[in-house]
């Protein structure tokens, strides 16, 4: 395969192209004013028919690369399909689709877009109206070959759209039966951002004497991109996350996850600690990934979840940071990651979270692709809480925002901050005022989920009793738990899920350092519970045991105690369910005290500064499909 690199001075607009005066005005339509890179070095090969090998990274105007080309040169005298595009995904399917249809808008030109999770029948109307172009992901094109839905008599051109990723994806099999397929005259383009030893053996296979473009040299990432490590210990890595987006303030943001589980716990996480976020991986159906990509594009959502194989494809203008979650496996995966940000002459930003287990990889990245993140630290507590004084001042500032304030408050001011107490008096102030802002409604989030309504305190001398429902049998009350040794051996605690206050009774308040928007519930009894049947003795193997020395009990009144309505009976036990919750939270063994689990319920202690990070772990659980119920559990 000859090799070409990229000119030194591309040509200045696309008027040096020689465009047929439809395509050049399509062009300007959209928005093109200068061809990028791989455009420019890419065009005269394509133009001429000749077979291509374009190494160019994601991003830098691929589609437009060869979208350009095929409807210049396009034949309309006799009807057919004359191109196709495979993609390894829908979305990409649809994107070039997209872009190729305003291309050749002034031609006539046609592109349909062919790829599972929608309807066959469309698409093969779609075609049947004069598609010349095919975009598609090649299951679907397979499917068609296979029914005679769709002919490939008339095709003149073949392009392999991000080659290394269908190939890494499994889809060499499916690839070399479409090929069988086609006309063996044709010219045959392959764009991909890396060129692995499977490539070249593709290559060899079905192009004839190919010319290889290299856009990038040997530095494979975009050079618009920095790229940066925070190096970690892997345990608490969510924790670690929300620190880090925390830290860094992205505009916008695609995480990365290996797996499809982490994208929901890491999106649940990232929503309870106030961020704007949501999944996507590959168990979605087409039409809700959709649905998310369009909130995504319309800038409703900040931070997206997702798996390789989700975001595969999917072209987002205007983000601004690519963050991994966890490091991908593969080097050229690193790549794709990468690639989604730096578009279009913006500079975007890499961020990984890197594991000692990571480093070997890390090594291989600079060794082998020039690319060498810089290493930055992990705030401290001291920096975190000078971050969030500072980002309170500034509120505080933009609510003022140059308001006049009456004479008589500026000399209240002064004479406040004259007293002896008036470090403790501002306090209480900005507490109040803070507390006062949480409760105003909340408007559209931006850039962070708005904040959810906190209640007041309330003064528990004031408080009533908690009502509970009456069950057609008399109930007992719930009483505060008691002392192991004074309980009888036959009166276990039954495991029947807490229910909330019937109609009429009042809700009882939450302490003041109680978490936000928790259910309160009766606290755990040592009696039995009421149930629709006798009562039920407690198994002998109920685990309940203490997790640090010293253990934070309920008991202590620096700890609060959360109930969550599922138990052994669900899977759970005690060892691996707490070793889950410090992996979800980023807590140390010793904020956890006391896990009482029972058949279909357990009871979790937690010291009251980790109370909201406990929560917000607890609420990214998912038990056989069921996000399971989060309670406070309180003492009656």
């Amino acid at each position: 395969m000859n090799a070409q690199n990229e000119p030194a001075q591309p040509p200045a607009s696309f008027a040096d192209f020689r465009l047929l005066p439809e395509v050049l005005a399509a062009i300007e339509k959209m928005g093109f004013t200068q061809p990028t890179p791989v455009q420019a070095t890419s065009f005269d090969t394509i133009i001429k028919g000749q077979d291509a090998i374009v190494m160019a990274q994601t991003g830098t105007g691929k589609t437009a690369a060869f979208g350009i080309p095929i409807v210049q040169t396009m034949s309309l005298t006799s009807p057919g399909v004359k191109a196709l595009i495979m993609t390894p995904t829908r979305e990409l399917a649809a994107q070039v689709s997209k872009e190729i249809n305003a291309i050749g808008a002034g031609r006539g030109i046609a592109c349909a877009a062919v790829y599972g999770g929608v309807s066959f029948s469309k698409q093969v109307d779609e075609v049947a109206a004069g598609a010349q172009i095919i975009a598609g992901t090649p299951g679907r094109i397979l499917d068609h070959i296979r029914r005679k839905t769709i002919s490939f008599a008339s095709l003149q051109i073949l392009v392999l759209d991000e080659a290394d990723e269908m190939l890494s994806m499994g889809f060499e099999r499916e690839i070399s039966e479409i090929i069988e397929h086609l006309p063996r005259r044709r010219q045959t383009l392959l764009f991909s951002a890396t060129i692995p030893d499977d490539i070249k053996r593709l290559a060899g296979r079905y192009m004839d004497d190919a010319l290889t473009i290299s856009v990038s040299g040997d530095a494979v990432g975009a050079s618009e991109i920095s790229h940066f490590i925070y190096l970690v210990s892997g345990i608490g890595r969510t924790a670690d996350l929300i620190r880090v987006l925390r830290e860094e303030q992205p505009a916008s943001a695609i995480v990365f996850c290996n797996t499809r589980d982490e994208t929901q716990m890491v999106s649940g996480a990232l929503r309870e600690a106030g961020f704007n976020a949501t999944w996507i991986n590959s168990d979605m159906s087409q039409p809700e990934r959709e649905k998310v990509m369009a909130r995504v594009r319309r800038k409703d959502i900040q931070f997206l979840v997702a798996t390789d194989v989700a975001a595969r494809g999917i072209d987002i203008s205007h983000l601004s940071h690519v963050i991994n979650y966890t490091f991908p496996e593969s080097l050229e995966v690193y790549i794709h990651r990468t690639g989604r940000t730096g578009r279009q002459g913006r500079h975007g930003c890499a961020i990984s979270l890197i594991a000692p287990q990571d480093i070997g990889n890390l090594y291989t990245l600079r060794l082998t692709y020039k690319i060498f993140p810089i290493e930055k630290a992990l705030p401290t507590a001291e920096q975190e809480q000078k971050r969030q004084e500072l980002a309170r001042i500034s509120e505080l500032k933009a609510q003022l925002n140059g308001a006049a304030l009456p004479p008589k408050m500026c000399s209240l001011a002064r004479r406040l901050m004259s007293d002896t107490n008036a470090e403790r008096l501002v306090a209480a102030l900005l507490q109040w005022h803070f507390a006062e802002a949480s409760q105003a409604p909340a408007g559209k989030p931006t850039g962070k989920a708005a904040e959810k309504p906190v209640e007041k305190p309330v003064d528990k001398k004031a408080e009533k009793p908690v009502e509970k429902p009456v069950d057609k049998k008399a109930e007992k009350p719930v009483e505060k738990p008691v002392d192991k040794k004074a309980e009888k051996p036959a009166e276990k605690p039954a495991d029947k899920k807490p229910r909330k206050s019937g109609g009429g009774g009042e809700r009882k308040a939450k302490p003041s350092d109680a978490p936000d928007n928790v259910l309160s519930t009766p606290a755990r009894s040592a009696e039995p519970r009421p149930d629709d049947t006798a009562p039920k003795a407690a198994p002998e193997n109920a685990e309940d045991i203490p997790l640090a020395t010293p253990p934070v009990g309920a008991k202590d009144p620096d700890t609060v105690e959360f109930y969550l309505d599922a138990g052994r009976k669900d899977g759970l036990r005690v060892s691996t369910f707490v070793k889950d919750i410090i992996e979800r939270s980023g807590l140390q063994r010793s904020d956890i005290g006391k896990v009482h689990m029972l058949t279909r319920s357990t009871f979790i202690s937690v010291t009251k500064a980790h109370a909201d990070t406990l929560l917000a772990a607890l609420r990214t659980l998912e038990i056989d499909g069921r996000v399971p119920e989060v309670a406070y559990a309180q003492d009656s």
